[in-house]
Order: structure tokens, then C-alpha cells, then sequence
């Protein structure tokens, strides 16, 4: 039986942060079943670390991949929610200051 993935639920990363998450922290998951995925975890990798170059050629790519496809509407629900944890996010950061 081979290993499985880095990153996956049964082989998690050395830098996982699911097990350090506050009770209160809001988190958001990319899933590698969504297409953009790799390419979204690969330019939050480039803009860590400090490397605008690639990362403005990931974000033209994956502008590429959605531009073949119909965007959902801003309104969509899982849309809104997103937008909603991002929003939670901020506000949790704020008031966590270390």
C-alpha cells in the first residue's frame, strides 16, 4: 500500500494548522477536487514568498481557466458565504492581535 499524499487528512503536513485553529478561528479549505486548486495553493506559495513575478503569472493563468468557463453569480450562496468567512477573518485577526 503506498503513502498517502502530503497534505491529505491521513498524511498531514508538518505546517498543518488544523489542530492549532482557536475554537473561535474562522479557516477556509481549498480541496484538491476543485480544479483551481493547485494553482490557487501555488500562488499563495509565490506571494509568501515574495516572488511577484511568478505570482503574477499563476494569477494570469488561473484568470485563463475561469474565462473558458461562466463565472456563478456574486450572489450565489456559496459566494456570499466566502465572502462572509473572509470578512470573519479580518475581524478575528483584528481582534487577535499578538
Amino acid at each position: 500500500m503506498s503513502k498517502p499524499p502530503i497534505g491529505s487528512k491521513s498524511n498531514p503536513s508538518q505546517f498543518d494548522v488544523l489542530p492549532k485553529l482557536a475554537e473561535d478561528e474562522p479557516y477556509f479549505v481549498i480541496r484538491a477536487h476543485d480544479p483551481l486548486s493547485s494553482a490557487l495553493v501555488e500562488l499563495h506559495a509565490y506571494i509568501g514568498a515574495g516572488q511577484s513575478g511568478a505570482a503574477h503569472n499563476k494569477l494570469a493563468e488561473i484568470m485563463a481557466l475561469t474565462a473558458a468557463k461562466p463565472p456563478r453569480p456574486a450572489s450565489s450562496p456559496k459566494y456570499r458565504e466566502t465572502f462572509a468567512i473572509s470578512l470573519a477573518m479580518e475581524q478575528w485577526r483584528d481582534s487577535h492581535k499578538e
